[in-house]
């Protein structure tokens, strides 16, 4: 829609001359992305972006959709006809319009502000498992059809399960999704990290965008999964992740970057695309064309004409023998793994030659919490001795201190080029807390446990009711997506459906009872509590929804056991 519509002169005066354009970036602004998404869905029973509204100037919207191109097309309406027809009828039947934004409002609000509360059981946790199996791909990994989301807060409930179960199917949905994701084109195997997701059934063709996050949880899914297996392929995959965000998307200063765009010069994918005779003219004809029988690049093409490099072809014995050092003891395998570590970085040069995608140089405080949490837990569990990981995981929580905390002590979603902007949201705060507590754990210094208390803290104050805050209150709890002090909208938005990312009342819940642990207050474990009790019906309906949500629950059954026994 921007190239096709907003940076077109025509389609601009038309837009001009009957509205005023907001443009929002939802990275910043996640509570207005929220709020009007929902609306979104609640009009058209569908969500999705490029998100647009259109809304009286009291902020109430009565017209909402995603794409539309500048001309009608393919069935979709098109933004000059949509633009021209409601300002049409804006001017002859405004009132409609105004009185649909309010009825809109009105239903949204009774919708959005009410969860179905209800006590869980370990009953939701073999439900939600159950229902995994049923949705399992046993061909390719991952859960259902195309496209196919990574979601590592399902792979991590599911290990999770499978510790505290001893059910080994739950351990094998893992295992086969994280290989055959690392397999897939989804992996970028020259500059190494995930895209965003898989448009096809075999992890094959990506949406070429990364991001942050999504490389931070998959880091994590897969330093649990080396956790329980000791297979060094899990090792190596959560290492390549690292390498790409510590190349890639590291400031100067030291905090990480939001994204990279999934095309160049106007072309999806083209930085990561290879024909043969493009390989065999970098690394020569013996060399390029092992490397296109191993990545599968053929003159027909993968992907447009041209190719995504892959591993799916390979067998997964055969696979396994390029990664785990166990088969690697003869010199043959050592030499050939060289030969292709030494091809890898000659096309990653001659890559590095191309136009590259825009790089979202932003950085936010919750995707940086993230990161953090997964550096934290790699130099821990992968005892790395040369402290890279935990450097930089220190290094990045010393940034935020610096640039993200304003004088008064309010800490701040967003820094790009010198400047700290917007009162941080629900998902800063407590992903900034898991980040302090990997760091405790993995360091055991005190000053970072003592910052996950003083964040946690902020975070009830600033997010809770007035009421359910209070300790002696026996209500239900749910955080706020936007502080007490934010601005103020419609609505005050609250979320707790675990979608791409967690949502920040699972991690808050987790957190508590983490901190309840550590220091054995059961006031903290007793408001995690509460907040189960308040989605606890949203939850035992769609299990699948609330992944993170049901590893904190498991946690803390986890603790209450130890409790009970004394261990």
């Amino acid at each position: 829609m921007e190239r096709e519509s907003f940076e077109d002169e025509e389609a601009a005066a038309v837009l001009n001359n009957g509205y005023i354009a907001i443009k929002v970036d939802r990275e910043e602004r996640p509570d207005l992305d929220h709020l009007y998404m929902t609306f979104c869905q609640a009009l058209t029973g569908q969500g999705g972006w490029p998100l647009t509204i259109i809304m009286t100037p009291e902020k109430k919207p009565f017209f909402a959709g995603t794409y539309f191109p500048r001309e009608s097309s393919g069935g979709l309406p098109g933004l000059m006809q949509l633009l021209a027809k409601i300002t049409n009828f804006w001017r002859r039947q405004r009132e409609k319009l105004v009185r649909t934004g309010e009825e809109l409002t009105d239903s949204v609000l009774q919708e959005h502000l009410q969860f179905r509360t209800g006590e869980l059981s370990e009953e939701v946790l073999e439900r939600a498992y159950q229902q995994f199996s049923s949705y399992f791909d046993p061909l390719y990994g991952g859960f259902g059809q195309a496209p196919k989301f990574p979601t590592p807060h399902n792979l991590t409930f599911l290990l999770r399960y499978y510790t505290a179960k001893g059910e080994p199917q739950a351990l094998k949905m893992v295992e086969k999704t994280l290989v055959q994701m690392y397999k897939g084109g989804i992996f970028d195997h020259l500059g190494f990290g995930f895209a965003r997701y898989s448009t096809d059934q075999k992890w094959l063709v990506p949406h070429f965008e990364k991001m942050l996050y999504d490389n931070a949880l998959l880091a994590i899914a897969y330093l649990e999964a080396y956790q329980i297996t000791k297979k060094k392929l899990y090792q190596d995959v959560a290492e390549k992740i690292f390498s790409y965000v510590l190349n890639e998307m590291t400031s100067p200063e030291g905090a990480f970057y939001s994204a990279e765009d999934a095309d160049s010069e106007g072309v999806e994918g083209k930085l990561y695309l290879w024909t043969p005779a493009e390989v065999i003219e970098v690394l020569g004809k013996e060399a390029g064309t092992e490397f296109c029988r191993l990545y599968d690049l053929t003159e027909k093409g993968n992907f447009a004409g041209s190719n995504i490099p892959n591993l799916i072809k390979i067998e997964e014995e055969v696979f396994s023998i390029s990664i785990d050092e166990q088969q690697q003891r003869n010199s043959g395998g050592k030499e050939w793994v060289r030969k292709v570590e030494e091809a890898r970085q000659k096309l990653l040069e001659a890559r590095k030659k191309r136009v590259p995608p825009f790089k979202d140089d932003k950085v936010l405080t919750a995707w940086n919490g993230l990161m953090i949490a997964a550096l934290a837990k790699g130099g821990r569990v992968l005892e790395e001795h040369s402290g890279v990981y935990l450097s930089a995981a220190e290094k990045a929580v010393a940034f935020i201190r610096q640039k993200l905390v304003r004088g008064d002590g309010r800490l701040l979603a967003r820094y790009r080029d010198g400047e700290a902007a917007y009162p941080a949201y629900l998902d800063d705060y407590a992903f900034l807390v898991w980040a302090l507590l990997e760091l405790y754990e993995s360091t055991g210094e005190s000053l970072y446990l003592d910052e996950a208390f003083s964040w946690n803290k902020q975070m009830l104050a600033l997010f809770a009711d007035a009421a359910a805050s209070e300790v002696e209150n026996d209500g239900t709890l749910i955080l706020y997506l936007t502080g007490e002090d934010g601005e103020k909208l419609l609505i005050r938005p609250r979320e707790i459906y675990d979608g791409a990312l967690p949502a920040g009342n699972s991690v808050a819940a987790w957190n508590l009872i983490r901190l309840a642990k550590i220091t054995g207050d059961g006031e903290l474990r007793k408001k995690a509590e509460r907040l189960f009790d308040a989605t606890g019906g949203e939850i035992r309906a769609n299990p699948l929804n609330y992944t993170f949500m049901l590893q904190a629950y498991l946690y803390l059954l986890l603790y209450l056991f130890c409790l009970s026994n004394h261990l």
